[in-house]
């Protein structure tokens, strides 16, 4: 059975809104290397319409060659990705299909499927709803150096969740890469 893994950049004051303002200064070859590691891992992503429209705007006009995430553009770019949205009727990107009606069936019958991880970035309204459902194997939280002061805590209005620690990577940066699983 595929895990699914929720990835997301926060800050110390557990703030992820916004990562482009606070997390530029932080990238480095190994802060990329892991990012490129952790999509090669998956072989489907799964998101949100906030994610959806933010990816699908950026990712496919990007070229990383030469760089320390060299094929990372083209591996987000041809690899399925799933949408969940209840607003949007259609989805432009490459691979990209809309996820309607019961979204805990629909992620249970990715997870059945042969394959790798399915990634999804972000910890908001998606992933609240799948781990409500038991269906998020593993939160990574990519924690930078700097304190926000304002935004949304990643798990504003979440219940209490006890979570087993999996794993902690620190990278020169500063970034401590923090993995924990959910207690079931």
């Amino acid at each position: 059975m595929r895990n699914v893994v929720v990835s997301t950049f926060v800050t110390l004051d557990a703030i992820q809104d916004n990562p482009h303002e606070w997390s530029m200064e932080y990238w480095t070859d190994e802060y990329a290397g892991r990012a490129r590691d952790q999509l090669f891992a998956a072989d489907a992503l799964l998101m949100g319409r906030v994610t959806y429209e933010g990816f699908a705007a950026a990712w496919p006009s990007r070229n990383d060659e030469g760089t320390a995430q060299e094929g990372f553009a083209d591996r987000i770019n041809t690899m399925p990705k799933y949408v969940v949205s209840t607003t949007l009727d259609t989805v432009g990107w490459t691979g990209s299909t809309l996820v309607k009606g019961d979204l805990a069936e629909a992620v249970r019958e990715l997870k059945a499927q042969p394959g790798q991880d399915i990634l999804m970035y972000g910890c908001g309204e998606v992933a609240r709803a799948l781990a409500a459902q038991g269906l998020v194997d593993e939160f990574r939280f990519w924690i930078h150096p700097v304190v926000a002061g304002r935004g949304e805590p990643v798990f504003a209005g979440w219940p209490q969740s006890p979570m087993r620690l999996l794993g902690v990577t620190t990278l020169e940066s500063g970034v401590v890469i923090v993995s924990h699983a959910p207690v079931r």
